[in-house]
């Protein structure tokens, strides 16, 4: 695991029977992976856009055991391969070490006008370290 995320399941997120709504997941994803960006990466959204972006190109969920309002769940972010211009990883969302989804991800770096580009070399080596780390 490459990076932590907590989130609280919150009335937001939540459908009339006090379950996750499932396209809320894919919002503290983002949310977790933006934080990933800011905190670790030292490339907040904020910074790259709009002459760099991060968009997903491939998601993967597998959804395991709901989640209601007032979880408090873990967001576990693990970076599993780095590409030129893509980076694959895994969100397992955790309750009290219970497995609610499990999600594989891949985003692509692209410039301002949507093509993929190369990682910025600050960056890629970021992710490298954090990769070597684990091993």
């Amino acid at each position: 695991m490459h990076f932590t995320f907590p989130q609280k399941v919150l009335f937001k997120h939540c459908d009339p029977a006090g379950i996750v709504f499932y396209p809320r997941f894919f919002e503290m994803i983002n949310d977790a992976v933006e934080s990933l960006f800011s905190d670790v990466l030292g490339w907040p959204f904020e910074e790259m856009l709009p002459n760099a972006g991060v968009p997903t190109a491939a998601f993967d969920v597998r959804f395991k055991t709901p989640c209601r309002h007032g979880d408090q769940l873990e967001l576990r972010l693990t970076l599993t391969r780095l590409g030129r211009s893509s980076l694959s990883l895994t969100t397992r969302a955790v309750r009290q070490e219970v497995a609610c989804f499990e999600a594989d991800q891949t985003l692509v770096c692209v410039d301002g006008e949507g093509r993929p580009a190369p990682w910025p070399a600050p960056v890629r080596a970021r992710i490298k370290d954090l990769m070597e780390a684990e091993t």
